[in-house]
């Protein structure tokens, strides 16, 4: 239980915080006056330097020795995002006149949030603060960074080499700061201080982002669940499966937790995620593998969260053979008291049977309901009329087609979905937006309103058919 802290300790801790707030601040006016060249020149540069393979190699490796958590060949590839985010902030205005729609005599300019408070993910360090730290630069923000006491010294160092990028570039470094002995009263003085959290994590983090009196963006927990229907391809939804589950050690909320699968394709798809390094668990290593997942109150149990497959095993008390990657846990029972139809955060998959597209679409929406509402699911087919029928019932934010989820859901560079690391998940989930948390959300706007001509139609075409009939 943590300890209480007196009324002189908190005031210390306000104290502190609004000095951190002050000193941002006052960064921010240092560059409010900066123009579009200048800042996006900055994030470029912040961009590179943490971005380029033998930094973010460094840090990886830090965070994951630090953290005893994820995977590092596969967080390695996660730099990638920030050439992502890049990628979409470049092309985008962030000051001044930002759009303008003449028919309606709209402007809308754009004008910074302020202060912003990042919490960092302990499986994130190295790359929630940079993605952050180029969103919050680009609309002329300063940052303050709570990392998470598991990777602190990770999210210190990326910090140090983002203050370091603003000096060498004449900015003031204080656009970023960050805090370097978090604590959870801590991370809640700081959010109460700033202008705007953004808050990725976990369940208890996003609650307090929003407890705090200050707007926060949060995110939602994910129970991401694949739908493969008979037109799948079977390979090619082993293969992305594989792909998405093994990365980090299945660690992102994005990453595929259930295989919902037409009994047409099943035999073959569950052979080929097996040659895919899937290892299928025996029914008494189920046993085994739930008792260790979770405790008697189904809470999921730290020492199995992005684990190696292998670790995960010899936990539970079973070995599994060199090469395999991932667990695979047939499953036929769906519901809060059957931990494996929920979230799982680690390297094991549970698979389902169905016959009938409507007996999966009815299995998704009980999964749905044990957890990960208004975040993702991902559907493997080639029928049109059944990628629609998902998407009109699915009680999430986003669907991907064909893709590996967790590689796909926060942006790709071969689809459309905007690059981040943090992916709201509306009302089903307690956020406030459905979107993928980027630039937009970073930035204010104020809306200019000019005369148009008069745009009323006549009140027949209003009220159709009701019109000048019986009144009350």
């Amino acid at each position: 239980m943590a300890k209480q802290l007196t009324e002189e300790q908190i005031l210390e801790q306000k104290q502190y915080i609004q000095g951190l707030v002050e000193r941002a601040r006052t960064a921010m006016c240092v560059i409010r006056d900066y123009d579009q060249t200048q800042v996006d020149r900055l994030c470029q540069a912040i961009g590179w330097a943490l971005a380029n393979e033998t930094t973010f190699t460094r840090l990886a490796d830090m965070s994951i020795a630090e953290s005893g958590l994820g995977d590092p060949v596969t967080r390695y590839g996660k730099r990638f995002k920030i050439h992502g985010i890049l990628r979409d902030i470049l092309r985008q205005k962030s000051m001044g006149i930002i759009e303008e729609i003449p028919e309606k005599g709209l402007v809308k300019y754009a004008k910074p949030v302020g202060v912003i408070a990042s919490l960092v993910p302990v499986t994130n360090a190295a790359l929630t603060e940079v993605g952050t730290g180029i969103f919050a630069i680009k609309a002329k923000n300063a940052t303050i960074f709570a990392p998470h006491p598991a990777a602190k010294n990770t999210t210190i160092e990326t910090v140090r080499i983002m203050r370091e990028v603003l000096k060498r570039e004449g900015a003031p470094e204080d656009l970023f700061i960050c805090i370097e002995k978090p604590s959870i009263p801590m991370a809640n003085a700081l959010m109460a201080a700033c202008d705007l959290t953004i808050a990725t994590g976990g369940p208890a983090m996003v609650k307090a982002a929003y407890s705090s009196g200050k707007p926060a963006y949060g995110v939602g927990a994910g129970n991401a669940t694949m739908l493969i229907d008979e037109t799948a391809d079977p390979a090619d939804a082993a293969r992305n499966t594989r792909i998405s589950k093994v990365s980090d050690n299945g660690s992102g909320c994005s990453s595929d937790g259930n295989l919902v699968v037409d009994a047409a394709v099943y035999d073959e798809f569950l052979a080929k995620l097996q040659e895919e390094g899937g290892y299928l668990v025996s029914d008494e290593e189920k046993v085994l593998l739930q008792n260790v997942m979770w405790d008697a109150e189904r809470h999921r149990t730290s020492p199995t969260i992005a684990r190696a497959a292998s670790k995960i095993a010899e936990l539970a008390g079973f070995t599994i053979p060199e090469g395999k990657k991932f667990l695979i846990v047939k499953e036929d029972k769906i519901g809060k008291e059957h931990p494996f139809s929920s979230e799982k955060l680690s390297p094991v998959l549970a698979i389902f049977k169905y016959s009938g597209f409507e007996n999966g679409l009815e299995m998704i929406d009980r999964i749905y309901k044990v957890g990960g509402r208004g975040h993702s699911v991902g559907i493997y087919s080639y029928d049109d009329d059944h990628i629609d029928q998902l998407a009109r019932m699915a009680p999430v934010s986003r669907i991907m087609v064909r893709q590996p989820q967790s590689k796909a859901n926060s942006g790709s560079f071969t689809n459309g979905m905007a690059m981040t690391s943090s992916m709201g998940c509306g009302i089903w989930g307690g956020n406030i937006t459905n979107e993928n948390v980027t630039l937009k959300h970073y930035m204010q706007t104020t809306w200019v309103s000019r005369p148009i001509p008069e745009d009323r139609p006549p009140d027949s075409e209003l009220f159709g058919e009701f019109y000048n009939t019986a009144t009350y």
